[in-house]
């Protein structure tokens, strides 16, 4: 599957906004937008929340750092978006 660029214009305060909010999530800006356009596709709408709670680490959060811990035990951590979205497939057909 060939790369491409894809470009747009933001504010500079709410692209250091948000850059600074999913760096507090624990991922870059650029797999934000990656993640939100292949959900996009995948589910044919807007498939997910992710918000910060104040004064604390949020469930989801806290769910997605275990997850990474779980992943880099297994060493699965540095796996590609199609490698993970391959094994969910693959899983799933093997549901009854």
């Amino acid at each position: 599957m060939a790369n491409t660029l894809v470009q747009f214009r933001a504010d500079e305060t709410a692209r250091i906004k948000a850059a600074n909010i999913c760096e507090r999530l624990g991922i870059d800006l650029q797999t934000y937008l990656r993640m939100c356009m292949t959900r996009l596709i995948q589910e044919n709408g807007i498939p997910f929340s992710m918000k910060l709670e104040e004064g604390g680490e949020s469930r989801g959060l806290a769910a997605m750092k275990a997850a990474g811990r779980i992943a880099a035990q297994n060493g699965t951590s540095e796996m590609t978006l199609d490698e993970i979205n391959a094994e969910i497939a693959a899983a799933r057909s093997e549901r009854p």
